[in-house]
């Protein structure tokens, strides 16, 4: 069929007709007040040739006149991509001939350079996008705009907001001109504007409708004819908005924090990895005294701090708790829960009996464990080490299991195994503490950055030795330095599986750190022994360096000896100034610069577990695959062990679960932006904070590592196949310890989230790099290319 009515469309007709007609045919099969028109389908513009007659005939059912023709494509109006504005649209077509030709224009529309862009963008396949036009009867409107059913820049979805124009409303929706904007909330709505107030309630209604008939919050456009009569033109989902927290049962709002961040995750985590990465988030506040219920949102890792933002004492510890590990951006966010009234203290209310801190005993063991390190630290990073060779004998399948079901016995014994024994915990809370007590005690002595310096070229620390080694394999390279930077990662990846590629030493190198990935926390990534590609991408960026003294081990060793000798001249001032605390910020540095580098450590010893486990269920997977339950090994991840088990013992076929979870998944993967606190109701916390005020021309952040840097950005969304040439500043969402050698070759970092003591930062003060993290939009408002001044004094970023 190459010519349909609107009424005769349904969600179902997409392929055919595209998604804006689609959306159009349920809106009239819901009853809704939508102009007359037709469809010229998705078979027509494969044909590539109009098939004339029937448009002429259709044009004259609508009985002539004027018609708006717009672009509907297969790929409209999707859940992550709505391609609002992206193909064609022509209002107050007249005529046989101009309708042909405004039809031909929507045709090309699919095949422009921003359309193809967007595409890109989005991962969507161009092969697979085909082209239909919707002809409507145009509506003579007086005045005109949007709905959207759901605030769409705070996310609240108790909150409504309209934006209106007079006459057809292209001021709204291409952004020309000045428009009128009402947020309902349910309140009664005061006449002003260019909307009555029986106007907005009859369009909240319709949003209310709508919203429900079509199970997600929706983004209308709608007219209002000369007559008063409402008119909608277009309904299709909010394509932005961060999914909802998981209902509860309290009335009350909920909040909730971001945890993935902390181990410099932004990107969501697949089922399977899920549950292990929850284990590790709830062990770590545990060790805090903090007990804290981690939820999924949109595959995120949240913890729920609502009962100890209401709890009478612990509330008074979380804005401090949140500069550790969590970040500014979270203080600022917890600062506003603390002073809404809705998270005050209830008179009366029992508090949860664990919501307040710590046992008594392990707040004795807390204390012991962290004296005895400070006492000892030789000795403790020598028990430290001791345990993660421990766990990684542990996790080593000697006596390998022979069966499936002894493989997901194996898996499920390990899942809930916390890398949290006392020899690793408290040597590394120690070193977290002795590192930013200081800060407090050199109040008014000396600068932030100062004690930064002090923290840079830091020793023990795991994931610097692995960047080194990395380092040394690449200097061994260089005698096939062509080779290595002409040769896609994948392709030398493939070459070293098939053992064609020369030997550089990657085997001993995967041998110690194959372990390791970007994303390593989570149980369902590949690890680098798996597939080495990110491995040839850094090299090529080592290879890349060609000045002797930006060579990261002399990098390395000038940040170590900045870093004493800063140190020496910080205690004699501190000391001729304040002679006990002087004394006492003496002890904590070198005390931090013993300890503090075993930051990584624990998480290093808790990969090894995580390898296996991997292991393990890839061979489960593998066994799914070859009996027609899975389509291939790797969707076991995208099921969780309760789902694997019913594969295993029932028989159940879980092809269909993972091909939707698969598509969720990839779509989470491709937000640009993760909200670091919700409420319940969607509310975006940081959104509906106020602009922070700053110095003119420059993005605010948080100073993370010392120093000043400027240079050319390299905006860096996957360190995976990254090309970073020496001396750029590195733009990265967040980091973690895959990130990390990226840094040897850049001259400055700037990151989105993160904290003063989580990984990036932490590997950027060892090598010396300027660090400025926390800054909103920083990929999005910087473009690879741009001049930018990273100043981490001033935690700013200077985009010339």
């Amino acid at each position: 069929m190459r010519v349909i009515a609107l009424s005769e469309l349904t969600g179902a007709t997409t392929e055919l007709v595209g998604g804006k007609a689609a959306g159009l045919g349920e809106l009239i099969r819901l009853g809704e007040r939508v102009p007359a028109g037709f469809c010229v389908t998705t078979e027509a513009q494969e044909a590539g040739v109009l098939p004339e007659a029937e448009i002429d005939a259709a044009y004259r059912q609508l009985g002539g006149g004027r018609v708006a023709v717009r672009s509907s494509a297969t790929v409209e109006d999707l859940p992550d991509a709505s391609f609002a504005g992206i193909q064609d649209t022509f209002l107050n077509v007249t005529g046989t001939a101009d309708l042909l030709s405004a039809i031909e224009k929507c045709w090309h529309s699919l095949h422009t350079d921003r359309a193809v862009a967007y595409r890109d963008a989005h991962d969507i396949d161009h092969a697979t996008v085909r082209m239909a036009v919707v002809v409507q009867r145009m509506v003579d409107p007086a005045l005109a705009g949007v709905l959207f059913t759901a605030n769409p820049v705070t996310g609240r979805r108790t909150e409504m907001v309209v934006e209106a124009a007079a006459g057809p409303g292209t001021a709204v929706v291409d952004g020309t001109g000045d428009v009128d904007r009402y947020v309902l909330d349910g309140s009664p709505q005061p006449a002003q504007g260019l909307l009555t107030s029986v106007q907005l309630d009859e369009l909240r209604a319709a949003g209310d409708r709508l919203q429900r008939q079509l199970g997600a919050p929706q983004d209308i456009e709608w007219a209002y004819d000369r007559q008063g009569v409402l008119w909608l033109l277009q309904a299709r989902p909010i394509t932005t908005l961060f999914p909802l927290p998981p209902a509860t049962d309290d009335p009350e709002p909920r909040v909730y924090l971001e945890f993935g961040h902390v181990q410099g995750m932004l990107r969501p985590v697949t089922p399977m990895g899920m549950s292990t990465l929850r284990s590790l988030i709830v062990a770590m506040l545990a060790s805090l005294g903090l007990r804290v219920e981690v939820t999924d949102i949109g595959g995120r890792l949240y913890g729920d701090l609502t009962d100890l933002a209401r709890h009478p004492s612990a509330r008074k510890r979380l804005v401090k708790l949140m500069a550790v590990d969590f970040g500014p951006r979270a203080q600022s966010v917890m600062e506003r829960v603390l002073a809404d009234p809705r998270f005050a203290p209830r008179p009366g209310r029992r508090a949860r009996r664990d919501g307040g801190g710590p046992s008594a005993g392990t707040a004795l063991r807390a204390l012991t464990g962290v004296v005895r390190a400070l006492a000892r630290p030789e000795a403790a990073r020598t028990r430290l080490f001791r345990e993660i060779q421990r766990l990684a004998a542990d996790a080593d399948t000697t006596a390998e299991p022979r069966t499936a079901a002894d493989r997901l016995r194996f898996v499920r014994e390990h899942e809930n195994t916390s890398s949290g024994a006392d020899d690793i915990v408290w040597p590394i809370v120690a070193g977290m503490l002795a590192a930013t007590l200081p800060a407090h005690l050199l109040e008014g002595i000396a600068e932030r950055d100062e004690i930064d310096r002090v923290l840079g070229g830091m020793p023990h620390n795991v994931t610097i030795e692995m960047d080194l080694a990395l380092w040394r394999l690449s200097e061994r390279a260089r005698p096939h330095r062509e080779l290595l930077l002409t040769t896609a990662p994948a392709e030398l990846a493939d070459r070293y599986r098939r053992g064609t590629l020369p030997d550089i030493g990657l085997a001993a190198f995967l041998d110690r750190y194959g372990h390791r990935a970007v994303a390593e926390v989570d149980l369902g990534i590949p690890r680098w022994a798996e597939d080495p590609a990110p491995v040839f991408a850094m090299i090529a960026n080592y290879l890349r360096v060609t000045d002797p003294e930006q060579a990261p081990d002399r990098r390395f060793a000038r940040a170590a000896a900045t870093a004493e000798a800063t140190l020496d001249r910080l205690v004699v001032r501190a000391r001729r100034r304040r002679p006990v605390r002087g004394r006492l910020a003496g002890f904590l540095l070198r005390r931090a610069r013993s300890l503090a580098g075993l930051r990584e450590a624990g998480k290093f010893g808790g990969l090894y577990r995580l390898r296996e486990m991997r292991r393990q269920l890839l061979l489960i997977g593998a066994e799914l695959a070859a009996g027609g339950l899975l389509a291939r090994p790797d969707d076991i991840m995208f099921l969780n062990l309760d789902e694997v088990a019913a594969a295993l013992h029932q028989g159940t076929d879980h092809r269909s679960t993972v091909t939707a979870r698969r598509a969720v998944h990839e779509r989470e993967l491709r937000r640009r932006s993760v909200p670091v606190a919700l409420l319940s109701d969607g509310t975006d916390l940081e959104a509906a904070l106020p602009a922070p005020t700053g110095t003119a021309g420059a993005l605010r952040g948080v100073g993370a590592a010392a120093g000043v840097a400027t240079g050319p950005a390299r905006v860096v969304r996957d360190p995976a196949t990254a090309h970073l040439e020496p001396g750029e500043i590195l733009v990265a969402p967040t980091t973690d310890p895959g990130w990390t050698p990226l840094f040897l070759t850049a001259a400055g970092l700037i990151t989105e989230t993160g904290a003063v003591m989580a990984h990036g930062p932490t590997v950027a003060r060892e090598y010396g790099i300027p660090a400025v993290i926390c800054v909103p939009d920083a990929t999005r408002r910087i473009r690879t290319g741009d001049v930018v001044t990273v100043d981490a004094a001033a935690g700013t970023v200077t985009v010339r």
